[in-house]
């Protein structure tokens, strides 16, 4: 495991386990080979509590993926909502190339799993089952909202 001071850009000197990908409900019904294009573009982060993820306001690079931990999501400053092992940020913002809409941080030490917007770009391309359901996680978010 890495710690970095800015999530993302990070390069992965080995491919990651794709069975750990399964662990995320967005990726959890892909076939073993959809998993290992994944895990072979996927790099791991650490953060410490207190860290701010992404920022309301900036430009979404990364996807991030919650492997273990906890964070808070505040928009307009206020926390609207927490999250959990399992959960996705900034997939709208690469899928759409958009700012963030909300700033996420850290409540506890958290394991990310972390895609780049142009690890998105090369699945499109050689396992758009992946990056069609993170479209359809965005519509579900954006519907929501």
């Amino acid at each position: 495991m890495r710690e970095d001071a800015q999530v993302g850009s990070l390069e992965s000197e080995e491919h990651m386990d794709a069975g750990r990908l399964q662990r995320i409900p967005v990726f959890a019904d892909l076939g073993d080979e959809a998993l290992g294009h994944i895990a072979a573009l996927a790099a791991e982060v650490s953060v410490p509590a207190g860290k701010e993820l992404v920022r309301e306001g900036d430009y979404s690079y990364d996807l991030l993926a919650i492997e273990e931990g906890t964070a808070k999501v505040e928009r307009g400053g206020e926390q609207i909502a927490e999250l959990g092992p399992g959960d996705v940020i900034g997939e709208m913002g690469v899928l759409e190339r958009s700012q963030r809409n909300a700033t996420v941080i850290a409540t506890s030490p958290m394991l990310l799993i972390t895609l780049t917007g142009w690890d998105i770009r090369k699945l499109r391309k050689s396992t758009p089952e992946a990056v069609d359901r993170l479209r359809e996680l965005v519509a579900r978010r954006s519907a929501e909202a």
